[in-house]
């Protein structure tokens, strides 16, 4: 249940077992699945001061860990806030990866080296994706069952180092899906639409959240069909293929964020995560 009565009550709701748990993949860019104590209530859960979503699971309590692409592999501690005055911290591992390159050209080359005035523009923007990205959103039913969203083929992987134009540029924090123009886009899962607008980077672009920290953002799109705080269903189309903003031409650029970091969407996608996934033991 989304929207804005739903989040009121949320609070007094039963817990809702999830039907599934995303891939356990604890990896820079990745999502760690933890098992955590057995309380009678809630943990509370935070990792690098950031809260943590929590579900149950065949009766089990586990935190879903979004891990920043940046992250040194290694080990890292959750802290988990059950009975007590004192949070317990809880290890786990994070295991290194590394990610393949991909060398783009941009013909406009003010999208590569922006201006001082569109530096300011995306300074402005990027605070404000980061704070609404950062937003804990509380919800007994975290959608965790994604489906495809467009109709074509993935053309860029998650988490490539990118190099534009032959500079070094942030790693690639989505997967874009090559489509023609205007190709209907659909709602990966229920949730509800937290932000429109339009963005010197991501031209069009509409954010969806999916519950406790958990976000869904569309890039580059030609039309957005749904309005800020409109609730949305699972294959809900939302809005069209388009190449606004930096992009080399249509597609889709599909990010999802967990705890306020981009992690690799094929963690959620459905058929990409059995229903009983290695996860790490405490």
């Amino acid at each position: 249940m989304k929207g804005g009565v739903a989040l009121l009550v949320a609070a007094f709701l039963p817990i809702v077992a999830a039907a599934r748990l995303p891939r356990n993949e604890p990896v820079p860019g990745g999502v760690a699945v933890i098992e955590l104590p057995a309380t009678a209530t809630t943990p509370r859960v935070y990792f690098d001061g950031q809260r943590i979503m929590v579900v149950k699971y065949t009766g089990h309590w586990y935190a879903i860990v979004g891990i920043p692409l940046a992250a040194a592999a290694g080990t890292w501690e959750l802290a988990v806030r059950m009975t007590g005055p004192r949070p317990r911290q809880i290890k786990f591992s994070v295991l290194p990866k590394r990610y393949p390159e991909q060398r783009l050209i941009i013909k406009n080359p003010q999208l590569v080296n922006p201006t001082s005035a569109e530096l300011d523009r995306i300074e402005r923007e990027q605070a404000h994706l980061s704070k609404l990205l950062d937003t804990w959103v509380p919800d007994r039913d975290p959608a965790l069952a994604f489906i495809w969203p467009a109709a074509g083929p993935e053309t860029s992987g998650f988490g490539l180092r990118r190099f534009l134009n032959g500079e070094p540029r942030s790693p690639h924090s989505g997967i874009d899906i090559g489509a023609p123009r205007n190709s209907p886009v659909r709602a990966p899962a229920v949730g509800t639409v937290v932000d429109v607008g339009h963005y010197y980077f991501c031209g069009h672009t509409l954010t969806i959240s999916l519950g406790q920290g958990l976000y869904s953002v569309y890039c580059h799109l030609n039309k957005i069909d749904v309005k800020r705080g409109q609730a949305v269903e699972q294959g809900q189309i939302v809005g069209s293929i388009g190449a606004t903003g930096r992009t080399t031409g249509p597609n889709l650029h599909w990010t999802v964020s967990l705890n306020g970091t981009p992690v690799d969407p094929r963690a959620f996608l459905i058929g990409t995560s059995d229903t009983s996934p290695a996860v790490q033991k405490r």
